[in-house]
């Protein structure tokens, strides 16, 4: 008698167990694999030598002149995948807009966070911008998931001076670097234009 009762308690388990854990997954692998086999592998980017430099989705620091750069980040040290995060700080924030200097009483942490002022006054430093300058958000504020590959098209647009200047190459060159970078709203309704940073970037280094 115990063994019917435990008998379907056993095949439904075994059955739902293939299914679900072995047949469904791996179904979803393999239509990945075919159908999107870039995005699968995590998109990838590869410099001109084949080496694998980074993904389309994930975001990098760059701070040479010579640069674009992207827009800050909250994730760990910045745009560490295994940190992903955002602030967490609202519009009205104090620390969010003026941020925090560090006390020099605690040596052993530094207390110090870098508002949207500070951002701000940092990136007109180095693009050459008037002190009261409009910046683009993205260029002073950091992104809900600290991995945001992308820049706007207007942040793009404010460096390009710098980046033309540091490669001693003319503005309407790099301009047209930036203009083949950018992506368009998907189906010209959904998202906003963006910018791929590193693949700009890469698309700087392969310039003579």
């Amino acid at each position: 008698m115990t063994w019917k009762r435990l008998r379907p308690a056993l095949v439904l388990t075994t059955f739902f167990v293939v299914v679900t854990g072995l047949a469904f997954p791996a179904l979803v692998w393999l239509i990945g694999r075919i159908a999107f086999p870039d995005r699968a592998s995590g998109s990838l980017i590869t410099d001109a030598r084949g080496h694998v430099v980074g993904s389309r989705l994930i975001g990098q620091s760059f701070t040479k002149p010579e640069y674009f750069h992207p827009r800050p980040s909250a994730a760990g040290a910045g745009y560490d995948a295994a940190n992903s995060s955002g602030t967490n700080l609202g519009p009205t924030s104090d620390k969010l807009i003026n941020g925090i200097e560090d006390d020099p009483a605690t040596r052993d942490v530094d207390e110090t966070y870098e508002g949207f002022r500070d951002l701000a006054a940092q990136y007109r430093r180095e693009n050459g911008l008037f002190a009261d300058a409009l910046v683009p958000a993205d260029a002073a504020t950091r992104s809900a998931s600290g991995l945001d590959p992308d820049i706007s098209p207007a942040n793009a647009q404010l460096q390009v001076a710098r980046v033309a200047s540091a490669r001693g190459l003319s503005a309407e060159r790099v301009q047209h670097l930036v203009r083949n970078a950018t992506s368009e709203r998907w189906l010209r309704v959904v998202g906003e234009p963006r910018v791929n940073v590193l693949e700009l970037n890469l698309a700087l280094d392969a310039t003579k």
